[in-house]
């Protein structure tokens, strides 16, 4: 029966490599336990090279066919054919210039949310933890917002906004983690605890703005609270695109540590896990990744805790796997999701925010009492 540390449930501690595991007793009769019987095996765990490559193989065919899927269909039909064979045509113009960023926009902003969701989950031991919980991304919308109603009239707004959400999320985040150090130690709770704080002073700050302004900003500040891939250049694709890589590879290189993590402090440190450092690095590349997202799209939630969540019922808490499966998961989960926000009441198009919150809201009620907490008291 493994051991756990409090608080942690079962799906949350993935099984760790025998070589953490106690020695047995020295002795007479004591057997040295047998080496791996495959060189598959990474580190001796149960995760195999051929398990690791057939399933992220699988979860980027996903990914490939939730874009051919998203780029097919619309509000506005069109062919692929004709639009890849006639560079001239009104498909290819629709193809090119609006349809296929959107959909690259959708799978680096989902993949970040994802990633970072079942990083999160991880650093602070608790599987309702996900990006926007930590009052980052309310700080970069209000960054975006007045950006835009700053720089209204003149000119520079298209580079403007999306800098300001950026530098806005990062300064949000250097706020929180100075809050959440205590004694020299970034500690979880005290981190959930003032992410949920600066999340209700943004909103409030959010609608002092747009009590002020005039109703010609409605539909832009709606568009940062709720989350909208409308319009994004190739620019825009490549920054989130390559910022989210990176965060990524900084994660998995991290992801036996991230294991061990899920133990406990103690014993992770016994193990030699460096947990502050670890923690450090963790929450700044999270960081960066959910201010590359929301810099372009605004707040979209509960991408990142219903995608890990699933995965980890499906295929483990590992990880090294876990992570790299939740950025193509997330990948393709917010390109099928901006899909419905495009069609459902064509022409006219949904917030991709309340799509996932449709979706997020109930999952999030089933994961309550999933966790023990019993049924909800009116």
């Amino acid at each position: 029966m493994s051991e756990t540390a409090p608080g942690v449930t079962p799906n949350m501690a993935p099984e760790v490599a025998p070589a953490t595991a106690r020695a047995p007793a020295r002795g007479a009769g004591a057997v040295s336990p047998p080496p791996p019987a495959s060189g598959d095996t990474l580190g001796g765990a149960h995760l195999t090279r051929l398990k690791l490559t057939l399933t992220l193989g699988a979860l980027a065919m996903l990914v490939l066919i939730s874009a051919i899927v998203a780029v097919a269909f619309g509000s506005v039909h069109i062919s692929l054919v004709r639009a890849l064979r006639d560079a001239h045509s009104p498909d290819r113009a629709i193809f090119i210039g609006a349809r296929l960023p959107r959909v690259l926009m959708g799978a680096a902003v989902g993949a970040a949310l994802a990633a970072v969701g079942a990083a999160l989950q991880a650093l602070v031991r608790n599987p309702l933890a996900e990006g926007g919980i930590l009052g980052i991304s309310g700080g970069g919308a209000l960054g975006a917002i007045v950006a835009l109603v700053a720089v209204a009239g003149h000119g520079g707004g298209a580079f403007a906004v999306p800098l300001s959400a950026f530098g806005a999320a990062l300064l949000s985040t250097v706020m929180v983690y100075r809050l959440a150090v205590v004694d020299g130690r970034l500690e979880p709770f005290t981190l959930l605890l003032v992410g949920v704080i600066f999340n209700a002073i943004w909103g409030a700050a959010i609608m002092l703005v747009n009590s002020v302004v005039n109703y010609y900003y409605v539909h832009d500040i709606v568009f940062w609270l709720m989350g909208s891939l409308e319009a994004p250049t190739y620019a825009e694709v490549a920054m989130v695109a390559a910022l989210s890589l990176a965060g990524l590879a900084l994660l998995v290189a991290r992801a036996r540590d991230l294991n061990l993590l899920s133990l406990g402090d103690e014993a992770a440190g016994e193990l030699g896990v460096e947990v502050d450092a670890l923690r450090r690095l963790v929450f700044i590349a999270t960081s960066v990744m959910i201010a590359a997202a929301v810099s372009v799209s605004g707040i979209i939630s509960f991408v990142g805790l219903i995608v890990p969540h699933v995965l980890r019922l499906a295929l483990g808490a590992d990880h090294r796997l876990l992570l790299p499966a939740s950025f193509l998961g997330g990948a393709a989960f917010l390109m099928l999701a901006d899909l419905v926000a495009r069609v459902a009441i064509a022409p006219t198009e949904l917030p991709v925010g309340a799509v996932t919150a449709l979706c997020g809201g109930p999952f999030f009620i089933y994961m309550l009492r999933r966790e023990g907490r019993g049924p909800l008291a009116l």
